[in-house]
């Protein structure tokens, strides 16, 4: 995971490298809502309950429409863990966090000229699932995203999106039986997918303004 974020960080620096002097710089502060998810297990689930999520985002535009961005993303909430009969196993010490380091590009439809410019992107990077005073885990992540940015007369703009997020990990093995296969049993990777949809808003800072 750290050679791929590490990749990222090149990719990010080598992009700003070839930049000429008219592209714009912004910091988005980030706001939103996530919805609730069930994770399944096989003999056990899980969730990640819904909760106000918060981060900031560093993002450089490439082009005029084109942008790359490194974000961190936190949602402070309860992470339950039942049995198969649903006992809540981890009552009263459920409270943990899922955080996000992302590297994301996104595409703007608009011009210098338009106040309002639909956008989409999408992201790959580290998911981090900790529960306080307790473990952590850090999975392979990525998201999506779809919304509109508003401009003003300023250097302040607003963004609205939708955005789903997801976090995967391999959690075991399920065996298969296949006869005339050597050894007539075959092991496959079992995954857990963390699957969010949300609504939020980012005010945008730039630095810079397009000509």
């Amino acid at each position: 995971m750290k050679k791929y974020l590490m990749f990222l960080s090149i990719l990010l620096i080598s992009k700003g490298a070839v930049a000429q002097a008219d592209k714009t710089v912004s910091l988005n502060v980030y706001g939103g809502y996530t919805f609730t998810d069930q994770v399944n297990f096989d003999l056990a689930y899980a969730k990640a309950e819904a909760a106000f999520q918060y981060g900031a985002g560093l993002e450089y535009f490439v082009q005029r429409t084109s942008s790359i961005e490194v974000k961190y993303l936190r949602m402070d909430t309860h992470l339950p863990y039942y049995l198969a009969n649903g006992t809540h196993v981890n009552k009263d010490k459920d409270k943990g966090a899922v955080q996000y380091i992302l590297a994301e590009f996104s595409e703007y439809i608009g011009n210098s000229t338009s106040k309002a410019m639909p956008y989409a992107g999408a992201g790959l990077g580290a998911g981090i699932i900790s529960i306080k005073d307790g473990n952590s885990a850090t999975k392979f992540a990525w998201d999506a995203k779809v919304g509109v940015k508003i401009r003003t007369a300023s250097s302040v703009s607003i963004n609205l999106q939708a955005y789903i997020q997801s976090i995967i990990s391999a959690v075991g093995n399920d065996y298969w039986l296949y006869p005339g296969y050597p050894g007539g049993v075959v092991a496959t990777s079992d995954y857990a997918t963390l699957f969010q949809f949300g609504l939020g808003a980012a005010i945008s800072f730039n630095f810079a303004k397009h000509k």
